[in-house]
């Protein structure tokens, strides 16, 4: 039998060693078994974020819907935490519902570990949304990191301390200083730098002397280690004792550990050469992760070759300085967050800043603001970029909107548009709404900017926000000569109306877009119309409209290389024939385009397409099928906030109707189950053709150990380590009365009398 497929998360790999912290280990999976709220507090460089990946990672089988990671280092304004939090579950905010209200909505019935990482900045709105989600999700843990507590009621607070180092003046056998936590890791990360290095004899003293002397801090030690390529131990002591004797004249006592950490990055900075310290400082203009790419447009010397600028950034790297780790199959680069803050005063100190800052937002705007017929053609590989690049794009919108710079402001948001459109609905139009209050900018790029905030406003189905927004687009557009931008407005205003019931006026619109189209060559501005045109068939019935529009938006969306338009034609096009009958017509439509959502990972149109792929299964008889893939697409409902435009409400009903007739109740709700447990993309696979019986829920798969539900599954498995009902509550974070019930109901199930003939049964069919 094949093992359960990997618990859902976005935990990260371990990318090196994790040395000792037994201690802390246990105290952590002893606190979260006990309290919701455990907060990981101590100073920068002590490896809060690595215990808690690594205890999050051990305890996440525990919980059904896995262990996430949010990330709050590259967050600095505080209205983004919880979308900082819904990025963390790879959710997006597309939809009506605003980020905290989609955040608790799905949480609300999830059993899963979060970690909140990097809270100290933040502190107010971390508090607040963690607060949120404990009362609202009671199957929620979290996991939060932090240089003091969040002071939220019920939190338990485990203080971090550094790595046990021996004491200098009795530091033991050489056998003991090996498992020494301080020792290992210098060990460890000496041997990685030099190649061969041990502990031995000769050198324990000095090392002994070094992980004192660094107060037991891991990036403190990891920075010394890193020198054993060029220098012994003995002389990377007598050196950091130099520096120190700086610092403290010798009243180690009164020392800060902070203080510690900030005097051995400031020795690593110094023994750098000119042009790798410059590289250094200057990257901290990046909030987030960086590529090579990036690192060369802004942070390089003059006249620097592409091969040099990589000499210069791995040397970064080898030092432990700068952080390497992929994306995406992409090498991307990061900086330690104390590093980022040290490199960060450095460049102030430099007189650098602005000028490196300017580079940045300049190299952002070109990267972001290719041509906007480029960007909509290449729409995959374009958002494959902003979602590598979207903190450090928010770095610079936010020193914009700190400068009063509209102009700067007003044209990085509005190049992103594709980013907000398909991730972060509610960012995008608070960012717009900022910039464009304020006065600054060209006022064609206002014009666009202006239509992308209607467009948002649409996307969240608010005619009271699209109308005056999109009114201002048409305006400019006319007042500057733009009437390729003025199709665009005129039909999205078309839209907006027939949303609002309004047909009459929808069609006016509608007409004047034709007219201003007319003899012009704008590929999107025609295809706007054709959108128009069909989607209000589809919202008034017309099905002869919807047909008309489709397939002229789909030839033109076809010849354009519009991923976007095509997925939009399609799914206009499907759901004609789908609502007319067509069940030949309709499927190619919607699985084609259904596979562009999925390349553009566009949850809105998923949502959709599942829906209506499950309709068509319903009404072609598949009733297994259907039930699965209607039950998914509540899912990605819930996962999106979006519910279904008002064409498609009677046609879900009869779906559903038709499936339970087909079934029955109990086999009804069976198929429901398996299907609300399927991943997105299994669901999506699934609806493209894949059988029911092959398809994989998130967790388990559903027929290897049936008849067993899934927590009868996971209390089955852990009986066969000897577990006792306590142990087993206490891993699962369930009560031991249910594990007793659990037991019982398993040994009824199988028709066993003891839990050894229950381990012995999955012994074997593990094998």
């Amino acid at each position: 039998m094949a093992r359960p497929p990997r618990q859902a998360g976005n935990l990260p790999a371990e990318t090196s060693t994790f040395i000792g912290r037994r201690r802390e280990l246990a105290e952590v999976r002893a606190r979260i078994s006990a309290a919701r709220l455990v907060t990981l507090a101590g100073p920068g460089g002590v490896g809060k974020t690595r215990l808690a990946i690594r205890c999050a990672a051990g305890l996440a089988r525990g919980f059904r819907d896995g262990g996430w990671l949010a990330e709050l280092a590259e967050t600095r304004n505080p209205a983004l935490v919880p979308s900082a939090v819904l990025r963390g579950l790879n959710l997006h905010d597309q939809a009506a519902a605003e980020p905290r209200t989609l955040l608790l909505s799905y949480l609300r019935d999830k059993e899963l570990l979060l970690i909140l990482d990097n809270c100290e900045h933040l502190l107010e709105p971390a508090a607040g949304i963690v607060s949120d989600i404990l009362r609202a999700a009671p199957g929620v843990r979290v996991i939060a990191t932090s240089r003091e507590p969040l002071s939220v009621p019920g939190e338990n607070v485990v203080q971090v301390p550094p790595l046990g180092a021996p004491d200098p003046h009795a530091p033991g056998e050489l056998a003991q200083l090996r498992r020494t936590e301080a020792v290992m890791l210098f060990t460890e990360r000496a041997a990685a730098a030099a190649g061969t290095f041990e502990l031995t004899a000769a050198n324990q003293t000095a090392v002994v002397g070094l992980c004192h002397r660094l107060d037991g801090l891991p990036l403190a030690i990891e920075l010394a280690a890193v020198r054993a390529r060029v220098l012994t131990a003995e002389q990377i002591l007598d050196r950091l004792t130099d520096r120190f004797a700086l610092l403290d004249s010798g009243a180690r006592a009164g020392v800060p550990r902070h203080q510690t950490l900030r005097t051995t990055i400031e020795w690593s900075h110094d023994l750098l050469p000119d042009d790798e310290a410059t590289v250094l400082r200057r990257t901290s203009v990046f909030a987030g992760r960086f590529t090579l790419a990036d690192a060369e447009s802004v942070c390089m010397p003059g006249h620097t070759t592409p091969a040099q600028a990589l000499d210069l950034l791995s040397s970064l790297v080898d030092k432990s300085l700068v952080v390497r780790e992929d994306a995406n199959g992409l090498a991307c680069y990061r900086l330690h967050e104390t590093m980022r803050e040290f490199a960060a005063l450095k460049l102030a100190e430099s007189g650098e800043r602005e000028a490196a800052e300017q580079r940045c937002a300049g190299h952002y705007r070109h990267g972001s603001g290719q041509p906007v017929l480029e960007r909509r053609y290449r729409l995959a590989e374009w958002l494959r970029w902003a979602d590598l690049e979207i903190d450090n794009v928010r770095a610079v919108l936010q020193r914009c909107a700190d400068r009063g710079d509209a102009a700067v402001g007003v044209e990085l948001t509005a190049s992103m548009s594709w980013y907000w459109i398909t991730r972060a609905n509610t960012e995008g139009s608070r960012l717009l709404d900022e910039f464009l209050a304020a006065e600054g900018g060209e006022p064609q790029v206002r014009a666009r900017a202006w239509f992308i905030r209607g467009f948002l406003a649409v996307l969240k189905a608010d005619p009271s926000a699209a109308r005056p927004a999109l009114a201002a687009a048409a305006a400019a557009a006319r007042h500057h000569g733009q009437p390729d931008l003025l199709s665009e407005a005129l039909s999205l205003a078309s839209i907006t109306e027939s949303l609002a019931g309004h047909h009459a006026r929808a069609g006016e619109l509608l007409d004047e877009a034709q007219a201003t189209v007319a003899g012009l060559d704008y590929p999107p501005g025609q295809l706007a119309i054709c959108q128009a045109q069909a989607l209000n068939g589809l919202l008034r019935a017309d099905l002869d409209a919807v047909t008309a529009g489709g397939e002229e938006g789909l030839r033109l969306a076809r010849e354009a290389g519009d991923s976007y338009g095509l997925e939009m034609m399609l799914f206009n096009l499907g759901s004609g024939a789908l609502v007319s009958g067509d069940l030949e017509r309709a499927w190619p439509l919607l699985a084609e385009s259904l596979e562009i959502a999925q390349r553009i990972d566009d949850r809105i149109a998923q949502f959709y397409l599942l829906a209506e792929l499950g309709c068509h299964a319903a009404f072609s008889g598949r009733a297994q099928l259907a039930a699965r893939l209607l039950a998914a697409s509540n899912n990605a409902a819930a996962e999106t906030g979006v519910s279904a435009m008002g064409f498609l409400v009677p046609v879900l009903a009869r779906a559903g109707q038709v499936t339970e007739t087909a079934l029955g109740t109990a086999r009804l709700q069976a198929e429901h189950t398996a299907g609300a447990s399927l991943s997105r993309s299994a669901a999506c696979k699934l609806a493209l053709g894949g059988n029911p019986e092959d398809a994989a829920p998130a967790r388990h798969d559903d027929t290897s150990l049936q008849p067993l539900s899934i927590r009868e599954a996971d209390i089955a498995r852990l009986l066969t380590d000897g577990l006792t009902n306590k142990q087993i509550g206490a891993r699962l974070f369930i009560s031991e009365r249910t594990v007793d019930s659990h037991v019982r109901n398993i040994l009824n199930k199988l028709g066993f009398s003891s839990r050894a003939q229950i381990a012995a049964w999955i012994a074997f069919l593990d094998h």
